[in-house]
């Protein structure tokens, strides 16, 4: 531990596991208060119990603004003011235009851009009041460029791009830093459900370093951003993805 974030308090959407767990761990082992928001409550209360006092979670639903209200109440008087939000919370879903149902494409949106829309609203009083913040926006490869069966999934991806674009620029004059994330295929519960090992190897086989990425490749870029040592950085977009967007992507 060397503390790049101590005295901070984070708050971590979809914290229970895969890449959000990877960053609750690297947030308290620097030193965060962090909030465990998930939907998923044995999975968010072990990994609390694990990390100990720096840790605690909270059930949350990343769609509902009444639920987000409660959180960020809970997390400025449990911890202090709020001052990282990562919003990581996602799901993956694959379909056609032709095919898709209208219900997966509304719960894609519901998830991963209004989710994320109603975080970076419910965040912003608290860091305006107490001199900033970084919010850390998860969007992904395909938040970046096209792949064939992920148009629902890739345009709440484009969206939550350029939301962040707007917060960078509204956000900024509070000292308030809007970054986004863009990971590529990496190995969490959510990626391995569509297709298990075969899905890892071909991805894999597509990626310039030649294997997919994990939570610990992911976390060390949400402490830099959430640190002092990003201080000037707001607006970007960073591709954490083995290289696959400096080539052809996926394809398919």
């Amino acid at each position: 531990m060397t503390g790049r974030l101590a005295g901070k308090v984070a708050i971590v959407t979809g914290g229970a596991m895969g890449q959000g767990a990877g960053i609750c761990r690297a947030y308290v082992a620097e030193g965060a208060r962090t909030v465990i928001a998930d939907v998923a409550k044995d999975e968010g209360q072990a990994l609390a119990d694990e990390l100990g006092e720096l840790a605690h979670f909270a059930h949350h639903d990343v769609s509902d603004q009444a639920s987000w209200t409660a959180l960020v109440a809970d997390a400025n008087e449990r911890f202090g003011p709020v001052s990282i939000l990562a919003n990581n919370a996602g799901i993956l879903r694959f379909g056609s235009i032709a095919d898709m149902p209208l219900a997966e494409v509304e719960l894609l949106f519901r998830v991963n851009q209004l989710g994320c829309w109603l975080g970076m609203q419910s965040v912003v009083a608290t860091m305006k009041a107490n001199g900033g913040g970084a919010i850390i926006n998860s969007s992904s490869t395909e938040g970046l460029a096209g792949m064939a069966n992920t148009a629902a999934y890739g345009a709440t991806k484009f969206a939550i791009r350029g939301m962040t674009k707007a917060a960078a620029h509204e956000l900024g004059r509070y000292n308030i830093r809007t970054n986004t994330v863009h990971p590529g295929m990496i190995d969490t519960p959510m990626t391995r459900v569509h297709g298990g090992d075969v899905a890892m190897e071909y991805g894999a086989s597509k990626v310039p370093l030649r294997r997919v990425g994990t939570p610990d490749d992911v976390a060390p870029l949400y402490v830099f951003l959430g640190s002092d040592e990003a201080t000037y950085i707001n607006g970007a977009e960073i591709a954490i993805d083995g290289g696959v967007t400096a080539t052809h992507g996926f394809g398919g």
